[in-house]
């Protein structure tokens, strides 16, 4: 085959799609507005603003969501779920009833009971029953609920991420913050719609998918927020190129971009020409964003912020109210280093006293910041890990314990959340629910509604099937709900 013919070959292969009235972005368009849901209803709007903000299925108690992540999953029995019967049963083997065709990650089947060290105490008129390692949000029990059934599917930590966040424990699906910006948009147009930070030693494992957009269009994927005095990666303007330039570049690239549009209809075409113009905005909004200086000291003192420049967990709580409070839907906090199996440096005494300092007084902070400007009644605040830890302790020195995925527990707040209640009981030992279980997708599905999406609705056909963030499960948790 010549030269000219191979050139042929390649020209006819790449742009056939493309340049013919059938091409894959127009029939996958096609296929969208055919679909008859949320997408078809806003298809013509999202093709020039990808981010705008949506009609939800109906109305919503809430606006916003933050979403604290305690990544490597905290133990609920020495934080939220004290059971005297295991201190009773402290050092003995765990009867073999409880452990019967379980995998562990770590443990044996005769692995020892582990009682805590902590005290318990009831706090606020609602009595709810906290530890003594979290006084800041004992002080708000009244505020918030906790859920003491939660079940996952997924043992080990990237998995267990990916399911938590994406209902699913592969990579590929959307993550909980990419469903929610493309359900409703986002009320910003100078940040981004779904933002992400990190703190501790180190990323939440599992890394990007845990906030990407699977198969939705990307623009609706998180953003990392980086720590450091430039928080976003390649934003700012390159050296010789002046404001009025870049302007000129953008207001191009924009209209070649919008030609393109127009010829193919390819959704990720109009992410392209939303992002353009956002990174340029931004260029702005961002340093506003995480100077810190205009902040009062009192509401520093509040976060326990003392160096407003050094990367914390107070630091991005304070960040979070500020994104919120400039339009951003989903802003997602990791913090990580909670995996405490008992070996160096990851025990249940000095490595949980440390990380519980670490957010203690900041997500308390949060909560009572936000409720001060008027934001908390539709800001859905979540806290919580993977999954939970194991009644059995660790052989390594009896001082940790291994993932568990049967019950564990976490907690609520905010935008249409019922304050002071406690869902769902496990038994003596802490290991099963025994009642009101709350699956993943259970959890999933109630924060959707609290915004006014139907998670049975709110979906995207990708590869001839309609996806969902709750796959084929979900329902209500309604005694959280107000």
């Amino acid at each position: 085959m010549s030269l000219e013919q191979l050139i042929v070959r390649e020209q006819t292969r790449r742009h056939f799609f493309s340049n013919t009235g059938l091409s894959i972005g127009s029939l996958g368009l096609a296929s969208l507005l055919a679909d008859g849901d949320l997408q078809a209803a806003d298809q013509a709007d999202r093709k020039t603003n990808p981010l705008a903000p949506q009609d939800p299925h109906f109305d919503g108690k809430a606006k916003r969501v933050i979403y604290l992540f305690m990544a490597g999953g905290p133990s609920q029995l020495e934080l939220f779920d004290y059971k005297p019967k295991l201190q009773e049963m402290d050092g003995e083997v765990i009867p073999e009833s409880y452990v019967e065709g379980k995998n562990f990650a770590f443990l044996k089947k005769d692995a020892q009971l582990l009682g805590t060290k902590r005290k318990f105490q009831k706090w606020g008129d609602s009595g709810q029953e906290m530890s003594e390692l979290l006084p800041h949000l004992g002080e708000l029990a009244d505020k918030i609920a906790i859920i003491r059934s939660m079940k996952t599917e997924v043992f080990n930590h990237g998995p267990a991420k990916l399911f938590m966040n994406t209902g699913f424990q592969r990579f590929g699906r959307p993550s909980m913050g990419a469903w929610v910006t493309y359900g409703i948009g986002s009320e910003s147009k100078d940040l981004p719609g779904f933002v992400v930070m990190h703190s501790g030693p180190r990323g939440p494992r599992g890394g990007t998918p845990l906030w990407g957009s699977g198969f939705l269009p990307t623009t609706y994927q998180g953003v990392p927020f980086l720590n450091g005095a430039d928080p976003i990666l390649n934003l700012a303007t390159p050296k010789g190129i002046s404001p009025q330039g870049q302007g000129d570049f953008v207001n191009a690239l924009k209209d070649l971009n919008a030609a393109r549009l127009e010829q193919i209809g390819d959704p990720e075409i109009a992410t392209r020409i939303a992002t353009y113009e956002m990174a340029y905005r931004m260029q702005s909004s961002a340093p506003e964003l995480m100077d810190l200086s205009k902040e009062t000291q009192d509401t520093l003192d509040l976060y326990g912020i003392q160096d407003t420049g050094k990367p914390s967990f107070g630091r991005n709580c304070l960040l979070a109210r500020r994104l919120v409070e400039r339009g951003t839907r989903f802003v997602q906090l990791y913090h990580t280093d909670w995996d405490h199996h008992g070996n160096a440096g990851t025990n249940l005494n000095e490595a949980l006293d440390a990380r519980c300092d670490e957010v203690d007084q900041p997500a308390a902070a949060l909560i009572k910041d936000l409720e001060a400007r008027g934001l908390l009644e539709d800001t859905i605040i979540v806290w919580g890990g993977e999954f939970g830890r194991t009644p059995q302790g660790e052989p390594r020195d009896m001082l940790g314990r291994d993932h568990h995925i049967e019950a564990y527990s976490m907690w609520l707040c905010g935008g249409g959340i019922k304050g002071g209640v406690t869902v769902g009981k496990t038994d003596e030992l802490g290991y099963y629910s025994v009642e009101q279980q709350v699956h993943v997708h259970d959890l999933q599905a109630t924060i959707l509604h609290l915004l006014g999406l139907d998670h049975e609705k709110l979906t995207y056909r990708f590869q001839g099937r309609d996806f969902r963030l709750t796959d084929v499960g979900g329902h209500l948790v309604h005694p959280i709900i107000a």
